[in-house]
C-alpha cells in the first residue's frame, strides 16, 4: 500500500510539472491563471477519484466525479474573474509603453490594481516623467546653445566685414574679436566636457591635496568681479584640510560655484567658503547672503540641461553647475544646495578624505 502511495505521489508530481511547463506557453496571463486554477483542482481531485475507485470499487465514483467537476468549474470561473482585471491593467501598461515608444511623451500608465502592478506603473510613470524632462531640457539646450553661439559669431562677422570694407581699423576690433573667440571656445569646451561626463569617459588622477590654498586661489580668481559688485568674498578655513582629489577639477567646481554666487549676491553682500574634515569625507561649503532658492531650483539646479529664468544656474546655456555636479560625482562625492535659515544660499559638496 505504501509503495502504491509513493507511486501515485510521484506520478502526480510528474504530471503537475509537465502541465505547469505547458501552461507557461499560453499567450495571456488570463489563460495561464485559469489553467493554473484548473490544474490545482483537477490534479488532486483526480487522485482522490482514483483512490475512491480503488477503495469503493466504483461504488461512489459518480459522486466523487461530480464533486471534482463542480470544484474544477468553480475554480476556473474564479480564476477568470481574478485574471480579467489583472489582464486589463497589464494591457493598460502595455498601451502606455507603446504610446511612449511611438513618441507620445504624455503617455502614462494607470496606477491601479494589485500592489505589484501599481508599483510597476509608478516606476513606468516616473521613467516617462524623467524622459519628458530630459527631452524638454535637450530642446532648451539646443535653443540656448544656438543663441550663445549665434551672438559671438554675428559679432565676429560684423567686425570682420567692417575691417574687410576698410570701415574700421583692425587694431580697434582685435581685442573684441579675441574676447568673442574666448566665449565661443568656453561654450564648446563646456559642451565637450559635459558630453564626456555623460558618456562616463571622464578619468581623474586622484592625489592628496591641501584645499585651503586651493580655495584662496579660486577666491582671487573672482575678486575683481566681486569688487565690481561690491561683494566681499572670504575663506573661513584656516587650518589645513586634506582630501584625495584631482585639484584642477576641484578648482573648476569651486570657481563655478563662486562665480555663480557673485552673480546672484546683491551689492554689499558677502560670500564665505568653509572647508572641514569629517570621518570619511571632506565637506566644502559656499554660502552667500543672496535671495535664497525656491524648492524647485534647489532640487533641480544641478540637473543637466536644466535652467529656469532667474534661477542660479549661471549664464549661457546653464552648463556650469551641471559640469560641477559631474566632476564632484566623478570623485565619488555629492553636491547639493539649500537656503540658509538666516537668508541666502548654501551650496555644499564632498570629496574623499585622505586615509
Amino acid at each position: 500500500m505504501i509503495e502504491l502511495a509513493i507511486l501515485v505521489a510521484l506520478a502526480t508530481l510528474a504530471v503537475g510539472l509537465v502541465v505547469a511547463i505547458s501552461l507557461r506557453q499560453l499567450p495571456t496571463v488570463r489563460l495561464q491563471l485559469a489553467g493554473l486554477a484548473l490544474l490545482a483542482v483537477v490534479l488532486p481531485l483526480s487522485v482522490v477519484l482514483l483512490s475512491g475507485w480503488v477503495m469503493f470499487h466504483m461504488g461512489d465514483d459518480v459522486k466523487i466525479l461530480a464533486v471534482a467537476a463542480a470544484s474544477a468549474s468553480t475554480s476556473v470561473v474564479v480564476a477568470l474573474l481574478v485574471a480579467r482585471p489583472i489582464a486589463r491593467e497589464i494591457e493598460g501598461l502595455g498601451n502606455a509603453s507603446r504610446a511612449l515608444a511611438a513618441g507620445d511623451l504624455r503617455a502614462r500608465a494607470p496606477e491601479e490594481g494589485p500592489e505589484e502592478l501599481v508599483q510597476l506603473a509608478r516606476s513606468f510613470n516616473e521613467m516617462a516623467d524623467n524622459l519628458s524632462r530630459l527631452f524638454d531640457a535637450r530642446r532648451e539646450l539646443v535653443a540656448w546653445a544656438s543663441h550663445d553661439l549665434r551672438t559671438p559669431i554675428a559679432s565676429l562677422q560684423a567686425m570682420l566685414e567692417a575691417v574687410e570694407d576698410g570701415l574700421a581699423d583692425p587694431e580697434r576690433y582685435l581685442p573684441a574679436m579675441v574676447e568673442q573667440v574666448r566665449i565661443l571656445a568656453q561654450l564648446v569646451e563646456d559642451l565637450f566636457e559635459l558630453a564626456r561626463i555623460d558618456a562616463g569617459a571622464l578619468r581623474l588622477e586622484l592625489r592628496e591635496a591641501e584645499l585651503v590654498g586651493l580655495i584662496e586661489s579660486c577666491i582671487r580668481g573672482v575678486e575683481a568681479q566681486a569688487r565690481a559688485r561690491n561683494v566681499s568674498v572670504e575663506a573661513r578655513a584656516r587650518d589645513p584640510v586634506w582630501a584625495r582629489c584631482a585639484p584642477d577639477q576641484v578648482q573648476r567646481v569651486l570657481y563655478n560655484l563662486l562665480a555663480n554666487a557673485v552673480r546672484h549676491t546683491p551689492s554689499d553682500g558677502a560670500i564665505a567658503v568653509h572647508a572641514q574634515s569629517e570621518t570619511e569625507e571632506v565637506r566644502i561649503v559656499v554660502e552667500d547672503t543672496g535671495d535664497g532658492l525656491t524648492p524647485e531650483t534647489a532640487s533641480r539646479m544641478f540637473e543637466r540641461f536644466w535652467r529656469e529664468d532667474g534661477a542660479r544656474t549661471g549664464g549661457g546655456a546653464g552648463l556650469g553647475l551641471a559640469i560641477a555636479r559631474g566632476l564632484v560625482e566623478a570623485h565619488g562625492g555629492r553636491i547639493w544646495a539649500e537656503s540658509r535659515p538666516e537668508g541666502g544660499t548654501r551650496v555644499s559638496f564632498t570629496l574623499p578624505a585622505v586615509a
